[in-house]
């Protein structure tokens, strides 16, 4: 097991591609690629890898709420089951958190498949509507504490899909190492780009009803963590306006290790991401940042959150974006709404000693399962941070006639953004 961890054997030409992004696999035509009942499944991977399930949703109050369930696997420990909360409130700018390691997980609990699990303290069951304008339901109840307990239907709309970058079983992976049929690693990520929540939600003796839109994310890290990436950023803007608008973008960028020439040639961004505009998924972007590349300002897709400007943050050490800007296009996927769509968000999230709508700081070390912990620090040296933003924003976003009703060329969309900006090493 430590020699697969401490490994440094070379593979046969040094030089050779040990990277392989989904962002560059499909051609345009072939993003977006919908999703099949395998694809948001517990794996329950061995190894190292972790797997996640995260619901986030962006209240009518400009509240945000997070619910995830993460399995980790560290070689031949046992793995570690964790449901984690976190609850933010826009108006009283306090924050819930909660992270608790559960027992007794199982997958698929009986009768169901498994897209559903549970545990002593937690059931997220999945159900399908087949025919209905919600063919797809996750209900999350969770009991955290005597202090926090919750219950939230999600709803997937049926002009929504579910999506994955690319078709097929190799569809949304991106493979470390220079063969990818026997990758060293991988990461995929599976999206509902949409969501309706309603919900109860019990803290400290109140109960707080909800309901808003939001985002689901299956995910696998299929290696350890502080190999995969050195950053992440990810943004997901919400908006009831047009009959519901959604952008979502997530990115990494590996460490220096993995590139197209070996070790060394590293720093390679892998992005995705995709917008649904008029209630309608309406196009899938992938794009990847080679180093030794200046990206193309007017390509067909665009797929970039880009650090527009930064600070050096003294309480993490890291220079932080101040403000950060994503930008989508790709041709649109609605058959009767052909032609380019463009949009762009841009956030000011303020300096680093005031910053605009920061819900925390998040050491991670402090948060991973102890095991986890020290194998990361002791190899890597690391003391990641992952920045948690929620603010209003707005959309521009550029579109064919027929997408969204008597809007055709350039308009803004008022909504909500959560954001994140990760730093690992």
């Amino acid at each position: 097991m430590f020699s697969s961890f401490f490994s440094t054997a070379p593979p046969v030409d040094p030089n050779a591609p040990n990277f392989h992004p989904v962002s560059s696999a499909y051609q345009p035509s072939e993003l977006f690629g919908e999703l099949e009942p395998k694809d948001t499944e517990w794996t329950c991977p061995g190894g190292f890898a972790v797997e996640t399930q995260i619901f986030y949703q962006l209240l009518e109050d400009g509240s945000s709420l997070m619910c995830q369930v993460i399995h980790s696997a560290v070689g031949v420990w046992y793995p570690t089951i964790q449901f984690t909360f976190k609850y933010y409130n826009a108006t009283t700018k306090e924050k819930t958190w909660k992270s608790v390691n559960v027992s007794n997980f199982i997958t698929p609990p009986p009768g169901l498949d498994k897209r559903s699990s549970k545990a002593d303290e937690f059931t997220i069951t999945y159900k399908p509507k087949p025919g209905s304008d919600t063919p797809e339901t996750y209900l999350v109840t969770a009991n955290l504490g005597e202090d926090l307990q919750i219950t939230m239907e999600v709803l997937r709309p049926a002009s929504v899909p579910g999506f994955k970058v690319g078709n097929g079983p190799n569809g949304g992976f991106s493979y470390f190492g220079p063969d990818p049929k026997n990758a060293e690693g991988y990461v995929v990520h599976r999206f509902w780009p949409r969501t309706s929540a309603t919900g109860m939600l019990v803290l400290k003796g109140q109960a707080i009803p909800f309901k808003g839109p939001g985002m689901f994310v299956h995910a696998i890290q299929g290696m350890r963590p502080n190999l995969v990436a050195s950053r992440w950023n990810f943004a997901h803007f919400q908006s009831e306006q047009h009959g519901g608008v959604s952008a979502i973008q997530m990115d990494f960028t590996t460490t220096d290790a993995y590139g197209r020439k070996g070790a060394g040639s590293g720093f390679v961004t892998v992005s995705v991401g995709s917008l649904v505009l008029g209630g309608k998924l309406a196009a899938v972007t992938a794009e990847t940042k080679w180093p030794d590349e200046e990206p193309a300002a007017n390509a067909g897709v665009i797929s970039r959150a880009v650090h527009s400007k930064t600070a050096h943050d003294p309480d993490t050490g890291y220079d932080a974006p101040t403000e950060i800007v994503f930008r989508w296009a790709a041709p649109s996927i609605v058959p009767d709404a052909q032609g380019p769509i463009d949009a762009t968000l841009t956030m000011d999230v303020g300096q680093p000693n005031a910053y605009k709508g920061l819900i925390e700081k998040v050491d991670v070390l402090a948060e991973i399962p102890y095991v986890i912990k020290t194998m990361v620090n002791y190899v890597a040296g690391t003391k990641p941070y992952i920045y948690q933003w929620v603010n209003p924003a707005t959309l521009h976003v550029n579109v064919p006639a027929g997408l969204i009703p008597d809007v055709s060329g350039k308009t803004e969309v008022e909504g909500i953004v959560y954001s994140e900006a990760t730093f690992i090493s």
